[in-house]
């Protein structure tokens, strides 16, 4: 699904104009961006949460000339599904009780 088209989902749902579901889209996810930026989890209860990790400096290799290159730190987004987004994905597994093990 593209932005546009959750754009569409929003306002037929809600009965918003297109522009107003696409504001309020934007303005959702400019927060989740915003919050993430200065550090903080973003956590929406049964959906999921958001957060960054920051990965060290390190040494890697150009694969063209197997020169070696200082790859620098930076912050990583993240996500994890909450509990009720993961069993609504996989009801198989939530209404048996325990999974089988393989």
């Amino acid at each position: 699904m593209t932005k546009a088209e959750l754009v569409d989902q929003i306002a037929m749902r809600t009965g918003l104009t297109k522009r107003q579901s696409e504001e309020a889209l934007g303005l959702f996810l400019q927060s989740i961006v915003e919050a993430l930026q200065t550090g903080d989890k973003v956590e929406l209860r049964g959906f999921g949460s958001f957060r960054c990790r920051f990965r060290q400096p390190r040494r890697g290799r150009n694969p063209k000339t197997a020169e070696a290159v200082a790859v620098p730190g930076k912050r990583v987004p993240l996500f994890k599904a909450g509990k009720q987004l993961h069993e609504r994905l996989n009801p198989e597994l939530t209404s048996a009780g325990e999974p089988t093990r393989v």
